[in-house]
């Protein structure tokens, strides 16, 4: 049990364990009493990195078990900041009023603040950017987060910056358009070349075994989320050339707005984004196919090649219909021109 009177001062805590801890494991008691705070994984995290330690000696086995009188003694972690803090991250700005501020994202950029990414996102940036003018979301002066890119997926975001944007793009984006002029499409550069230029995907998502990744699953299970994406071919590469992998350039259109969409849809047809780290490694090996130097471009590309090229909506303010359009960044650019070539 917790022994209060034998708390250490600063970030160092104490607990003894009493008779009916004896025979537990180190890392279910303790989780146990530190609390709903800190959940199992995060207590063997702290155990690993060799922040506990029994009757004074060092511990890294969360199987550990424990003894009746055992001290544990815990070097706690310094708590993250409550609130992100500004940083001075430079932005592409496509377009900024009171209201909004519209941005071209670039890949390797976190959108918001989380675990293992504190620093360094596009909250953090705008924070520091937008300052006073940020008016509050929720009665906080932040920027209000209304749809997401992945970190490694670039392209144009749209951000309010006041609870009266924020409410009206909430809405259109949780409609997904139906009711509005909210309009998204992307490019994807894709294995395989599909056999029809059109083609619409219509398939429940939920988690995978991993629970960060998502699936394609069926439509009876709890977590299944309705899920529709249209694509288009606009460009077909190395088709019916023995010698090299067959690609292709897609734009894809949302018609719901679920977790990593796109890239589940398309690996599910057979045709995973050039790059894709989490649904493109079983097609990894085809890169070996390419000529150079190609070959070593794609080899060397540190994301999935998708980028949001287009973002329509209507202004909460003036109710005007405003549209922008990003095009594909340099490294997606470079790549895309040398399958031309094939």
């Amino acid at each position: 049990m917790n022994d209060p009177d034998s708390e250490a001062d600063g970030l160092m805590k104490e607990f003894r364990a009493g008779a009916d801890a004896a025979g537990v494991r180190l890392d279910q008691w303790l989780a146990a009493e530190l609390g709903p705070d800190f959940s199992r994984n995060r207590v063997q995290a702290l155990i690993r990195q060799g922040a506990v330690a029994v009757n004074s000696g060092a511990v890294t086995e969360t199987k550990r078990k424990l003894a009746e009188g055992d001290l544990v003694t815990v070097a706690m972690p310094e708590p993250e900041p409550a609130e992100p803090l500004g940083e001075n991250i430079p932005l592409d700005i496509l377009y900024e009023d009171d209201q909004l501020i519209v941005i071209n994202k670039p890949a390797g950029l976190v959108v918001h603040p989380g675990a293992g990414n504190w620093t360094g996102t596009l909250v953090n940036a705008l924070i520091h950017h937008c300052g006073d003018s940020l008016s509050g979301i929720g009665g906080v002066k932040r920027p209000g987060i209304v749809h997401r890119l992945d970190k490694d997926t670039s392209g144009v975001m749209v951000v309010a910056k006041t609870d009266r944007a924020h409410k009206a793009l909430s809405e259109a984006f949780a409609d997904h358009g139906r009711e509005g002029d909210l309009e998204r499409a992307y490019v994807a550069l894709v294995w395989n070349i599909p056999p029809r230029m059109t083609g619409t995907i219509d398939a429940p998502l939920g988690r995978a075994a991993d629970r960060v990744r998502r699936a394609v699953v069926p439509e009876t299970r709890d977590d299944a989320r309705h899920a529709i994406t249209h694509y288009t071919v606009l460009e077909r590469y190395g088709q019916g050339q023995k010698q090299a992998a067959e690609a292709a350039l897609m734009e894809c259109r949302l018609e719901t707005g679920r977790t990593h969409q796109i890239r589940v849809h398309l690996a599910h047809i057979g045709h995973p984004v050039i790059g894709d780290p989490d649904y493109g490694t079983a097609f990894r090996t085809k890169s070996n196919r390419l000529p150079e130097p190609l070959r070593a471009k794609v080899q060397a590309l540190p994301r999935q090649a998708l980028h949001a090229r287009l973002l329509a909506f209507r202004h909460p303010d003036t109710h005007m219909t405003m549209r922008f359009e990003a095009p594909l960044p340099a490294d997606m650019a470079e790549i895309v021109e040398d399958f031309r070539r094939l």
